[in-house]
């Protein structure tokens, strides 16, 4: 059974560019009210939204997703305003390339606290109640092939090297807690998976000379992995999966 997306309410955090945006403007063409989530300002993303689809509602939240509180009141308040909850995108992201040996406490606890504990704060407050009371829900988790096979290789090394060992473990545990949570709530009507793109044309990859070493031989686009987030949104019989949209690079 595919589900219909129309007047669904969708949280995307990360939601002022790259892979946030544009899965926030895929699930909007969709006909999903969209919430948006980030630190930077969403006013760009919210304006192509209502270009591509007028009929939609898009709002969006200045917050940090480390914090319990602020998480919570986002997700509380977009129940009562929309009085439901359908579809949670944890896309936001932070990505430390420091290797093992220059990786500092700061820039390990950054990774791990942004990537894992915001998509475990959210995929809490989303679950519990409101997606328990519903019957119904997704949840979608953007990991990484970094957290499959310890991060791509490419021609640069510091800062413009492969991601680093916190992004690698943080995103490696987002791809684990995807299917601890979709064994918990697949009988409550909640599906839980996850994305991991490959390389991705996005502020994170700027600057980056990527091996390319790859079934596909360019760059993934965020529109690349958007597609994937709709599927899973509208797929009814998949759950605890890790969906790799890296062009081959992970393949095996």
């Amino acid at each position: 059974m595919t589900i219909n997306l129309e007047k669904k309410v969708s949280i995307v955090t990360g939601g002022a560019r790259g892979i946030g945006a544009a899965s926030a403007i895929a699930l909007a063409k969709e006909g999903s009210h969209i919430v948006l989530v980030d630190i930077l300002d969403c006013e760009e993303t919210i304006q192509r939204i209502k270009d591509v689809n007028p009929t939609v509602e898009a709002i969006s939240y200045a917050i940090d997703i480390k914090e319990r509180d602020q998480v919570e009141k986002v997700v509380n308040e977009t129940v009562q305003h929309f009085g439901q909850l359908d579809v949670v995108v944890n896309n936001a992201g932070t990505c430390s390339r420091l290797d093992l040996e220059n990786m500092t406490d700061e820039m390990w606890f950054r990774d791990i606290n942004t990537n894992l504990r915001g998509t475990f704060l959210f995929s809490q407050a989303a679950i519990y109640p409101h997606m328990k009371k519903q019957n119904s829900g997704k949840i979608i988790n953007v990991s990484s092939i970094s957290g499959i096979m310890g991060g791509p290789f490419s021609k640069g090394d510091g800062e413009n090297g492969r991601s680093g060992p916190a992004y690698a473990a943080s995103k490696g545990g987002v791809i684990a807690m995807t299917k601890w949570i979709a064994k918990e709530v697949g009988g409550l009507g909640i599906n839980c998976n996850s994305i991991a793109p490959g390389p991705v044309e996005t502020d994170i990859t700027k600057g980056m000379n990527y091996e390319l070493n790859q079934a596909i031989k360019r760059m993934g686009t965020p529109e690349d992995i958007a597609e994937a987030v709709v599927y899973l949104a509208r797929a009814d019989y998949v759950t605890g999966e890790v969906l790799k949209v890296c062009g081959g690079s992970a393949i095996g």
